[in-house]
């Protein structure tokens, strides 16, 4: 079946939909954008995406395209036009069109573009059972990145060379410490067994399944140290794992070429998991 996406009030067939070239995401990355998670055709952590959503509009001054009830309205038809009931919905928000200028334009309308496409949960959870390898770069992106911005390109760099060495993510290294990866939250588990992450900062996007797995490590009675941690720390974990929408909760298996642990997903990384996975389906 042939994808529909949403475009500034149309529903239009995924290969026909296009943006002004003087779209203002395009020309200056002046735009935010969240990824939502749906299985079973719920939406999760909606209410935490929505809020960064608006969080995020507001740190860059722009007005919300439209009213949170008319944005829900849209998101699910979207997801009955595309006929999924596991997804993932993208939603992209630009200042919108206006002459190439540095500074806001005086009068700006928003721009809201939308896009769904099939998310396999087996397949996601077969990665997890297997692990994933990460690798560590250096840190280059702008002072905002808990602002969730348009402009990626660091994050890409970094995603590109983990690619290239056959690795799913790249740990980002700030001033010796990790603060989290290209397109998720870093986190280890220490010698004594509490989760340590990086805290919420301008350093790193707040993301909404880590403030899940926290709540979810609550639950569990596993205690959780919001603190930056070195590479080095990483490599001597007991475990070591990644947050984010596509890939809730992954264990990683090496870092940099070194094995972590038994070079095996851990039992605290799956059990987050299982308890994340449990606490969604359980919220609607």
């Amino acid at each position: 079946m042939p994808r529909i996406a949403y475009v500034n009030g149309f529903y239009v067939p995924h290969g026909e939909a296009r943006v002004h070239i003087e779209d203002r995401g395009y020309q200056f990355a002046d735009g935010i954008y969240e990824v939502c998670l749906v299985i079973d055709g719920r939406y999760w952590d909606l209410e935490g995406h929505l809020a960064r959503m608006d969080r995020s509009l507001k740190a860059l001054g722009i007005d919300a395209p439209m009213d949170r009830p008319s944005l829900e309205v849209v998101m699910r038809e979207l997801l009955i036009r595309n006929r999924l009931k596991n997804a993932l919905v993208y939603i992209q928000t630009t200042r919108g069109v206006a002459l190439r200028n540095h500074a806001f334009p005086g009068v700006a309308v928003p721009a809201l573009v939308m896009t769904a496409k099939r998310f396999n949960l087996d397949q996601s959870d077969a990665q997890a059972e297997k692990g994933v390898r990460v690798i560590t770069t250096p840190d280059i992106r702008w002072g905002r990145v808990d602002i969730k911005s348009v402009s990626l390109l660091p994050n890409v760099l970094a995603k590109q060379a983990a690619a290239e060495v056959g690795a799913s993510e790249a740990w980002l290294v700030r001033d010796g410490k990790v603060t989290e990866g290209s397109s998720s939250n870093a986190w280890i588990v220490d010698a004594d067994g509490a989760l340590v992450t990086h805290p919420k900062s301008h350093e790193i996007l707040g993301g909404i399944t880590r403030e899940t797995a926290i709540a979810c490590a609550e639950e569990l009675q596993i205690r959780v140290c919001e603190r930056a941690f070195t590479v080095e720390e990483a490599q001597n974990a007991t475990e070591a794992f990644i947050t984010s929408a596509t890939n809730l909760v992954t264990p990683v298996i090496e870092i940099d070429g070194v094995k972590i642990g038994a070079g095996a997903p851990g039992p605290v990384a799956k059990r987050l998991r299982a308890a994340y996975k449990d606490r969604a389906r359980r919220a609607r």
